[in-house]
């Protein structure tokens, strides 16, 4: 009788959808959760860690099942560097998003039979510019801040997951640990998202402001992405295999 543990079947697409699903759930729950229920005592640190903490456990936790991307920036810029098949990313797509406005439904209910309920405090948790911005930053500086920061953070995770890498079982905290000071570089800026579906899902709450500027927390990460994936494919690039 043989000790070999029985090979697992390669997960089925729904179930490497539902695992995005529950991991953009998560990092939503938890970086809005900290910056709603706990940002007063705990400040942009707080909240930092909360976002860097959300996505080591959801790669932890369904990285092995999906990949663990949790952000359409990711996933896009993956699949520009040619570490994911094109075929799956509206699919992916979809499901961040849906898992990202469900981590802001779970938290409004929370919200709304409390003692202070305001629905105007997504206002406050969403991405943008001028009124938006938590120190006033304009366009402009909005724009550098999530393109450059989305970009440093594809770098990372196209560095860490590379082919051969012996720290690859760390990687979920090496991609945790640069959102975290990424976070700290840009919040003040424009509350530090670097995801399409973190921004959407506090922004379908936030009022007329929130959904004017949202399509510059849609575009500038994207950007972001697509620009590490084609200067990460031209410098660093090894024979890839498509990953889920």
């Amino acid at each position: 009788m043989s000790d070999t543990a029985p090979a697992l079947a390669a997960p089925s697409t729904a179930q490497r959808l539902i695992a995005e699903l529950l991991g953009t759930f998560i990092l939503v729950f938890g970086v809005i959760g900290a910056a709603i229920f706990s940002s007063a005592d705990t400040g942009l640190l707080g909240v930092a860690f909360a976002l860097g903490l959300s996505v080591v456990v959801g790669v932890y936790a369904f990285g092995p099942i999906s990949g663990g991307h949790f952000n359409p920036a990711v996933t896009l810029g993956l699949a520009i560097a040619g570490r994911f098949a094109w075929k799956d990313v509206l699919g992916y797509l979809a499901a961040q998003v849906v898992g990202g406005i469900l981590g802001s439904v779970v938290l409004l209910g929370i919200l709304s039979t409390g003692p202070k309920f305001d629905i105007a405090i997504f206002q406050g948790v969403s991405t943008g510019y001028d009124e938006l911005s938590p120190s006033g930053f304009g366009l402009g500086s909005f724009l550098i801040a999530e393109i450059v920061a989305t970009a440093i953070f594809l770098f990372v995770i196209l560095g860490v997951t590379s082919a051969g890498r012996a720290a690859s079982n760390l990687a979920p905290l090496a991609i945790g640990l640069t959102l975290t000071v990424l976070v700290l570089v840009a919040g003040p800026v424009s509350n530090g998202s670097f995801n399409p579906a973190r921004s959407i899902a506090t922004a379908i709450f936030g009022g007329t402001e929130a959904l004017t500027q949202l399509w510059a927390s849609i575009v500038a990460p994207i950007v972001g992405a697509l620009l590490a994936g084609v200067i990460y494919k031209a410098v660093f690039d090894r024979p890839a295999q498509l990953t889920a």
